[in-house]
């Protein structure tokens, strides 16, 4: 992974002329990732191209999260015009990975990030654009724009109304009192610091936030796209969560968790399936058995009625899971 061409330049402007640039990430967007080290101080160099990504969004969620008192990535050099971006480092200790080698630290780890969203939700959400019905529809016929395509299934009808049947309560209760919603919540967008209370961990990967229903980032964190979380975990998270926040109706609470979780997960089901499809990712198609469990499992819930017709309906189960082992296997 190279560095643009401007990065010399744009570094020297900085104050980090001379500075060794290293391959740091990439991912689902545009967005390249590379580690600046000059000497004992480090940063992160952020190539967000102008013309497919527009950072001010960061920027801007990013002050608001750090007036709250919770840690980001404080931006040390900015130009928009190049898209680039030198950002403070939060070093290497990303949750899932650490979680990997350190399985015994999850449930304090995840306990922490249920605090960062109980103090998050503490709060109304900023002037941001609502996570609200045309958006949550608009998301959810990412699965027959993507998925059906790619089993070999056209779209049947019903699939929008079946959705508008089950978050009437969930798009009232966001327009009600709102939150920001950081909508990548999960343990591959948190880093581990040494910083006391909420600031231990880091927030990555907020560009995207919206006005939404607080249930939202707990199903980004309790049904993680890319690892698994234990259903006793997850309840034992939720519950967490609630004591923290006891003005809110616990029963109407979970109903959104599960009506989010469906419509999050089917959607990633379509979101992942674009990303081989379209952009040349076959990885991800190693997730969607993950996916469709935890969709499985959604679709389950009482309130979730209408969506499993439609699917019970017109996904058969070789469309599900064995589909997606099929089309990883195939490559």
């Amino acid at each position: 992974m190279i560095p643009p061409a401007t990065t010399p330049e744009f570094l020297a402007r900085h104050g980090w002329g001379g500075a060794q640039v290293l391959p740091l990430a990439g991912d689902a967007s545009f967005r390249r990732y590379f580690r600046v080290v000059d000497g004992d101080r480090t940063a992160v160099l952020m190539d967000a191209p102008p013309e497919h990504e527009d950072s001010r969004p960061f920027l801007g969620v990013g002050a608001h999260l750090s007036s709250l008192g919770l840690s980001v990535p404080e931006p040390i050099g900015v130009e928009l015009d190049k898209g680039l971006l030198l950002l403070e480092d939060f070093g290497d200790r990303r949750v899932a990975p650490l979680l990997v080698g350190a399985p015994e630290r999850e449930a304090a780890i995840y306990s922490q990030a249920i605090d960062v969203l109980a103090a998050l939700h503490a709060h109304p959400a900023p002037a941001l654009a609502p996570y609200a019905e045309e958006e949550l529809l608009r998301e959810a016929r990412l699965f027959v724009d993507w998925y059906l395509p790619a089993a070999g299934i056209d779209e049947a009808p019903g699939y929008d109304d079946a959705w508008r049947a089950v978050w009437p309560a969930v798009v009232a209760a966001t327009e009600a009192e709102p939150v920001l919603t950081l909508r990548d919540y999960h343990a591959d967008n948190l880093m581990l610091l040494d910083r006391p209370g909420v600031r231990g961990l880091g927030l990555l990967d907020f560009q995207d936030a919206l006005a939404g229903h607080p249930a939202y980032d707990l199903v980004s964190l309790l049904q993680d796209a890319r690892r698994d979380v234990s259903p006793e975990t997850a309840a034992a998270m939720l519950d967490a969560y609630l004591v923290q926040r006891p003005g809110v109706d616990p029963a109407a609470f979970r109903t959104a968790f599960d009506v989010l979780g469906a419509q999050r997960n089917v959607k990633i089901l379509g979101v992942f399936t674009r990303l081989w499809k379209r952009d040349g990712k076959p990885l991800y198609l190693g997730l969607l058995p993950r996916v469709w469990g935890l969709v499985e499992r959604n679709l389950a819930q009482p309130a979730l009625a209408p969506v499993r017709d439609w699917f019970d309906t017109n996904v058969p189960v070789s469309a599900r899971v064995a589909a997606a082992q099929q089309w990883q296997a195939s490559l």
